[in-house]
């Protein structure tokens, strides 16, 4: 809208369904979000309301509220859901703390998606071969890109705690600063939605696929959760000789629980399954450990006062809000229910059959349609129209024959 009418405080407004418009742009039946299709009010959140360094005629972006116009949240709101989550943990005296890892690949400019994505030419002339993980002179041939990146991070007030090239070709990773869950999925939307408006101003493609190449580690979106106690900021996953409390316990206890009926909350994707099943450190399991990144619930190693748990399911192609709201509703599934986690496993292990995870959309989806415990979390409104639009994606998915399936298939008798 103009800055004119924004500044006069026009509402803006939105169909219903519009939050349950599926990737390639079509709704599922109407009965999900209304039969009438009403419409919802967009409210601003004064506190995310940013001028666009990257644009440049003046412009302005506006992360909003999605909310009924008798003034509640929508259910059907991801950001909505997270607020609810929060103010749950804040009833109790609580208040969760996060923060997210971002990967994300830089690619050439892909015109024909028939063809796999190419990294770019950098400025030595050459592409990367993928034998740059870790490496202090990674992004060197990508540094106009990346010196754009930091300085829109910093007009739009992202704080960056470390950038550093991951395990695939052209694959890199932020880590964003801890704090609080809204603000945390404010900024790691915001990041993506930069790196690729950036990307197109040096006519790169970012690509945050959980697996956009095969053979190559996938992108994730760890998020590390710990809980702090309000109005003295202790954290409450330790006591005071420094030790793991029942709270922590129970919070892990809960994420076991929660995980395989969640899991197509934090892999929303056909592609997402790729990762997954291809794992390279992206482990589809439920079992938690000690500083071992073979678990899907990793401690990392800390200090009493920073002891938190990664959740290491989600990839880069999660919605932030949705995937923060729901490891943090799981957390606090356990604790209000005193649930005790399975032991913990260290080294290398197999998966006992009670604490894998749907290995397909397919199967995470049947397996979030029988929750009762997602529908007690999030609703049933909002648990029923997210499995709609992501079965039309499924489905979408399903009428097209694949180049593999053309090449080793055909030549069969």
């Amino acid at each position: 809208m103009t800055a004119e009418g924004f500044l006069e405080g026009r509402r803006l407004q939105m169909a219903r369904g519009v939050l349950l418009q599926c990737i390639m742009g079509g709704y599922p039946s109407a009965r999900f979000y209304g039969s009438d299709d009403g419409d919802l009010a967009l409210n601003a959140d004064p506190k995310q309301i940013h001028r666009l360094p990257w644009s440049k005629q003046p412009r302005a972006l506006a992360i909003c509220d999605a909310d009924e116009l008798s003034g509640e949240s929508s259910r059907l709101s991801t950001r909505g859901q997270l607020k609810a989550v929060i103010a749950r943990y804040a009833a109790r005296g609580l208040a969760p703390v996060v923060a997210t890892e971002m990967e994300f690949f830089v690619f050439a400019a892909n015109t024909d998606p028939t063809q796999p994505f190419q990294p770019p030419v950098g400025l030595d002339g050459r592409r990367e071969e993928g034998h740059s993980a870790f490496s202090v002179s990674s992004n060197n041939g990508l540094r106009p890109f990346f010196n754009d990146v930091y300085e829109c991070m910093a007009a739009l007030g992202l704080p960056r705690d470390t950038f550093m090239h991951e395990m695939g070709v052209s694959q890199f990773e932020i880590n964003l600063l801890h704090g609080d869950p809204l603000l945390l999925a404010d900024q790691t939307f915001l990041f993506k939605h930069l790196l690729k408006e950036v990307a197109l101003k040096h006519h790169l493609t970012v690509v945050c696929m959980a697996k956009p190449l095969a053979h190559t580690p996938g992108s994730s979106m760890h998020i590390h959760q710990s809980i702090v106690e309000v109005g003295t900021d202790r954290n409450v996953f330790s006591d005071d000789a420094g030790q793991p409390t029942a709270i922590f316990r129970h919070f892990i206890g809960g994420q076991q629980a929660g995980m395989a009926d969640f899991t197509a909350l934090f892999a929303p994707n056909v592609n997402s399954y790729q990762r997954l099943c291809h794992p390279y450190a992206s482990p589809n399991n439920a079992c938690w450990s000690y500083d071992n990144r073979a678990a899907g619930l990793r401690i990392p190693a800390s200090s009493p006062e920073a002891r938190r748990v990664e959740n290491r399911l989600p990839g880069a192609d999660a919605n932030p809000y949705l995937a923060i709201a729901a490891s943090l509703a799981a957390g606090l599934y356990g604790i209000e229910n005193e649930l005790e986690p399975t032991p913990a496993i260290q080294g290398q292990f197999e998966v006992p059959d009670s604490l894998s995870l749907p290995c397909t959309l397919h199967a995470a989806l049947e397996r979030l349609t029988r929750s009762q415990l997602a529908k007690e979390l999030f609703g049933k409104e909002f648990i029923e129209g997210y499995i709609a639009s992501k079965t039309m994606e499924l489905s979408s998915f399903l009428d097209e024959i694949t180049p593999w399936e053309r090449r080793v298939l055909a030549a069969q008798a």
